[in-house]
């Protein structure tokens, strides 16, 4: 009945939120007489926040219509690859009328970026994809709202994710004849399965795989969110943090881990920042700081929208990632597509390039926690192996703002472009195109970057 009451309440606080917008406007309309008065600028102010608090967030756009390449503007579309009932394969190409430039984006790296399927959309990743466009052409994993799913298409488990993830790379490999993989938080650890159960059939591998701070083995520095996952059984997550879906939508009657939830989930882990970050916002807005107040509604526009999560997809993801440890233990069997149970062994892994990303800072995946990936994949040569920690660095900043472009991008960006050189056969002009690219990657990675090898 949880959900069902949280819907009721949202209806009712529709109205509300709506006219808290409307009065703010009215109230803030430089061609009334009032506007000019202090005080009728602070109730304006006061309005515009409570809606923000009230309104209710829908899934963002990622908003990407053009992106530099090579200093020339690019447009770009959003394509929908495959559809799949659970997740959308989601490519952004670029489109010119340059001869040069095309010729250059047909030559850069295909990358496939699994974004998490952990409460945000896909969206969350907008400056990860981004700032990766200017080098890759990229797809990404658009996982859907479960809520939007009807029970006629059935369930989804972690092993439809793990399937899922191997339809996308061999997709890409088939049009593009080459694949980069980049994971990001969550799917470290299913992508890690995916390509380990590839690599034990013998099937073409992804050139690299790029994973950025995930629970690969979430033994290793637990975290707050580690912590809650561990100390609580299967049964008390089935039984309080599973609902099913109203009436009022497609998926009625799926279980499933309420968006809801998990945003009261992330708001309880930082209460005191949000409420600041809320009041900054309101003082912004009396002082006339535009550029802050807009800068705070695109941070909660996106930070607000949330998806639910199959409930089975989730329930199984805490027992085998955060309570079993299936994967670092060696006991993961996976169903295949045709139904073949099947061990993950990442050491079947050989000839793909293998990084990991870690935050200095990181409160959600803990120190060596992703790094654990390279003691797991005992069969790819050290050569292959790297480790680089972002200083200073918390979870969202190894793929998003600041850190992420001048101080992890460089990293992986170089890590792909030498793998890609190794692993595809190229004409000698591209060939030297692409060395190019990587040797000023090189040097901008040198600067500042603190790296390991392994």
């Amino acid at each position: 009945m949880l959900y069902q009451f949280y819907e009721a309440q949202r209806a009712m606080m529709e109205p509300f939120a709506e006219f808290a917008l409307a009065s703010s406007k009215m109230l803030a309309n430089p061609s009334t007489p009032a506007a000019q008065n202090p005080m009728v600028h602070r109730v304006s102010a006061y309005y515009d926040l409570i809606y923000r608090l009230g309104k209710d967030y829908v899934k963002p756009e990622f908003g990407i219509h053009s992106v530099k390449i090579n200093g020339s503007d690019v447009a770009v579309q959003e394509c929908v690859e495959i559809d799949k009932p659970f997740c959308e394969l989601r490519q952004f190409k670029c489109f010119s009328d340059n001869a040069a430039t095309l010729d250059t984006v047909k030559q850069l790296p295909s990358v496939l970026i699994v974004a998490p399927l952990s409460g945000h959309y896909a969206t969350l990743l907008r400056d990860t994809v981004r700032t990766m466009m200017k080098d890759h052409k990229v797809f990404i994993t658009d996982w859907k709202n479960a809520r939007l799913v009807p029970l006629s298409e059935g369930e989804f488990h972690l092993d439809d994710y793990i399937n899922y993830v191997q339809e996308f790379i061999r997709h890409i490999q088939a049009s593009d004849g080459h694949c980069h993989v980049v994971s990001v938080c969550q799917p470290t650890v299913p992508v890690l399965a995916a390509v380990s159960l590839m690599a034990s059939r013998q099937e073409t591998l992804p050139l690299s795989m790029t994973m950025m701070g995930g629970p690969i083995d979430a033994t290793k520095s637990p975290t707050a969110v580690n912590n809650l996952a561990m100390n609580k059984s299967y049964h008390w997550f089935e039984n309080n943090v599973i609902y099913r879906v109203p009436a009022s939508f497609p998926g009625e009657g799926r279980r499933v881990y309420p968006g809801f939830l998990q945003h009261s989930g992330f708001v309880a882990m930082n209460p005191d920042r949000h409420l600041k970050s809320h009041y900054d916002y309101f003082k912004d807005l009396i002082k006339g700081d535009n550029s802050s107040a807009e800068s705070h509604r695109q941070f909660y526009d996106e930070y607000n929208a949330v998806l639910d999560m199959d409930a089975d997809y989730y329930l199984e993801t805490i027992a085998t990632v955060f309570q079993e440890f299936k994967l670092v233990r060696g006991t993961w069997d996976v169903k295949s597509d045709s139904g073949e149970i099947e061990r993950v062994r990442p050491q079947d892994i050989t000839n793909c390039g293998l990084l990991t990303v870690e935050g200095e800072l990181d409160d959600i995946s803990g120190s060596g926690q992703t790094k654990a990936a390279l003691h797991l994949c005992t069969g790819i040569p050290a050569s292959q192996k790297m480790h680089y920690e972002a200083e200073g660095a918390g979870h969202y900043g190894i793929f998003s703002g600041r850190r992420w472009r001048d101080g992890v991008y460089p990293q992986v960006q170089s890590f792909i472009l030498s793998h890609h050189l190794k692993g595809t056969k190229r004409p000698a002009k591209a060939a030297k195109a692409v060395k190019g690219k990587l040797a000023s990657s090189t040097k901008a990675t040198q600067r500042g970057a603190r790296s390991t090898a392994k």
